[in-house]
């Protein structure tokens, strides 16, 4: 299996992230990640997705730190300052979600808030199903645990061709696209850091193939399994999703009618495309750290 690790050097003084890097084996990969706050406190765990890192958190970690609350961001594999398999076919739905539960249990982290992101959700959903014990309440933002019974979004099926087939993958373009507002100079070059060359890309073409788009896709099966346990999941449940997101539209109303948890929590929508974090990281780190603190203490 070919490997590649991003040169530090493309790193160097990106805009509004002076964070201290950490990094851990999960099987053969480094993977980095941010731990920024009280490190006995009990977590926020914050999961990208699609083709973002953990610059995307960068303004909502500050501010949740600066509460006095723990937040851990970590790359996934094939993203940011992870390591990054060189094929398509070293991604699985699967092996992401075993390298972010032994992130988890490699740091023992315990009592956690997930706040998943679009294939932050795919992967945080099923641990928290597999392993609710470690999780005080969820927090999901435009972003699903799709079964292949639900309709696809025509915006989904153009990214999945742009992702498997554009000779040209223009990161910095997709995330600016999917941000209300334009993305500044400098942080279009914090998104392209993480890719010098399309030996880098692999994991951006292959997991928009991996979504569950069919009732027999390979991992329907599991996720329906990991919704038998979600719809039991009584601890906090919390949608935030954008108005301006055609790829999730909708995800935030099955989600709430499905989960018992979502009964009688404060479900926002803020005016946002995609990449929320971009426009709305106040407001969102706002919801968390006030939905923290309630969970935690039990009021929720």
């Amino acid at each position: 299996m070919r490997i590649f690790r991003t040169p530090e050097s493309r790193f160097t003084n990106l805009k509004d992230f002076p964070f201290h890097s950490h990094s851990i084996y999960v099987n053969d990969f480094q993977m980095h990640y941010l731990d920024e706050g009280p490190i006995n406190g009990n977590p926020v765990l914050l999961l990208h997705g699609v083709p973002a890192w953990s610059y995307l958190y960068r303004h909502m970690i500050q501010i949740i730190a600066g509460a006095g609350t723990r937040v851990v961001v970590p790359d996934l594999i094939g993203f940011g300052k992870s390591d990054k398999p060189g094929s398509r076919r070293d991604h699985t739905y699967n092996s992401h979600i075993e390298w972010i539960k032994m992130f988890i249990n490699l740091l023992n982290l315990k009592e956690i808030i997930l706040f998943g992101h679009d294939w932050g959700c795919l992967i945080g959903l099923r641990i928290a199903a597999e392993q609710p014990d470690r999780f005080a309440g969820i927090i999901i933002s435009n972003g699903m645990l799709p079964t292949g019974d639900q309709k696809l979004n025509f915006s989904f099926k153009i990214w999945k061709i742009l992702a498997r087939y554009s000779p040209f993958l223009p990161v910095d373009m997709v995330i600016d696209y999917g941000t209300k507002g334009k993305l500044g100079k400098e942080e279009k070059r914090a998104y392209r850091a993480p890719f010098p060359s399309s030996k880098y890309k692999a994991g951006i073409r292959a997991l928009p193939d991996l979504v569950p788009v069919s009732p027999d896709d390979p991992e329907s099966d599991a996720n329906r399994k990991a919704w038998e346990a979600l719809t039991k999941w009584e601890k906090p449940f919390l949608t935030v999703f954008s108005n301006d997101d055609p790829v999730t539209r909708g995800g935030d109303k099955y989600l709430q009618k499905r989960i018992p948890g979502a009964a009688g929590q404060d479900h926002t929508k803020l005016e946002a495309r995609h990449f929320i974090q971009e426009t709305r990281s106040a407001e969102l780190a706002d919801i968390i750290i006030k939905f923290k603190e309630r969970a935690v203490s039990g009021l929720l």
